[in-house]
């Protein structure tokens, strides 16, 4: 029997998970994260309090639960990058920093400590190998579009990808829940998480300014015609796209359409003038690197976006995208993952726009 090391949340697709590859023949052991500590009044993923409800679940499963306290590596990797990239006026995603340093790289670990074949995790996304003299493993998108997460595991290690299991990749997410209503498992009602895992009330700003007080630097809110119409208290408060909470007065809508961190200035436009044709992107990692110099691919942005047509240009260490169409709030520090039908090809980190940079 092959044994298999699961990422336990404690919420209903990793529950789900065990009871499916416990049912595919699998000996399978879930392992839970301790990432933060959260309040009395504020549980989520990779809680104390998810931890124990995974191991619940584990426990009706009859499969082996440990929980694992990493929050001394999930701060040093995760949540003081995360600080200072919106310090450096980005908005970068933490789920896909957690999966590169923290959660694939322990799992990996405690497969190879317990004598394990593989490794799973709950997401939406499926892992094809490919028969050969090398087998060949690819990473491609969930069947459920509405939920599909192979965007935040564009970062996985080749050694990640190889040992990775994904039992909901081919699911529904509507499907999953039934499942777990049937087997009465305790995540079946539980909301979806939507929020970033470790910060409380999703209030961003108050998270920020406690980890860096220096953050709160006022500067000046400037229009495309170069006018200041505002001052702004922090350029962490603002992210490419953003429209509330601006505090300008304005017959029509304005929309933050980019940040200069040298000059502590946040621009404002209109809403077309926070979408753009033209991005860089660096901080490469390939699954698939094409071959040519210049490569048409579909990207992605954001996480819940759908993936746009575009001419990529390979230049060294950076890719210059041109989209098809103009693309809306493309912002610095956010991931642009590069996709050939449903195969992930890479991705990288989306660049500040230079002055002059044609929009």
């Amino acid at each position: 029997m092959q044994k298999v090391i699961l990422g336990m949340s404690g919420g209903v697709d990793s529950s789900v998970s065990a009871a499916l590859l416990k049912e595919q023949g699998y000996e399978v052991e879930g392992v839970s994260f301790i990432l933060w500590q959260a309040q009395d009044k504020f549980s989520g993923c990779c809680s104390l309090s998810s931890a124990q409800s995974a191991g619940r679940t584990a426990g009706r499963l009859g499969i082996r639960h440990d929980a694992l306290d990493v929050r001394e590596e999930f701060s040093r990797q995760v949540i003081e990058p995360f600080a200072e990239a919106y310090a450096r006026g980005m908005t970068p995603n933490p789920c896909i920093l957690c999966n590169r340093h923290i959660k694939f790289p322990f799992l990996l670990k405690q497969a190879e400590s317990r004598g394990a074949d593989f490794i799973a995790t709950g997401h939406y996304a499926r892992v094809e190998r490919v028969p050969g003299a090398r087998e060949t493993v690819v990473l491609k998108k969930g069947l459920d579009e509405r939920k599909d997460q192979s965007y935040v595991l564009y970062l996985l290690r080749e050694e990640e990808l190889r040992r990775l299991v994904l039992p909901l990749g081919t699911k529904r997410k509507q499907e999953v829940r039934e499942i777990a209503q049937a087997m009465g498992l305790e995540a079946a009602h539980w909301p979806e998480s939507q929020e970033i895992c470790f910060i409380e009330d999703n209030d961003y700003c108050s998270f920020l300014e406690k980890h860096n007080p220096s953050l709160n630097s006022p500067g000046p809110i400037i229009d495309g015609s170069g006018r200041e119409v505002g001052r702004h208290r922090g350029i962490h408060r603002y992210t490419v796209g953003q429209r509330k909470g601006l505090g300008i007065p304005s017959l029509t809508p304005l929309y933050v359409t980019g940040i200069d961190i040298g000059k502590k200035a946040v621009y404002v436009g209109a809403r077309e003038d926070a979408a753009c044709r033209v991005i860089e992107v660096n901080q490469l990692h390939w699954f698939q690197k094409p071959d040519l110099p210049v490569f048409r691919a579909a990207v992605k942005v954001r996480s819940m976006m759908k993936e746009m047509p575009a001419t990529i240009e390979l230049n060294g260490d950076t890719v210059t995208i041109v989209f098809d169409e103009r693309v809306w709030a493309p912002a610095p520090g956010q991931s642009a993952v590069f996709y050939e039908e449903d195969v992930v090809l890479g991705g990288g980190i989306v660049m500040p726009l230079l002055p002059g940079f044609s929009r």
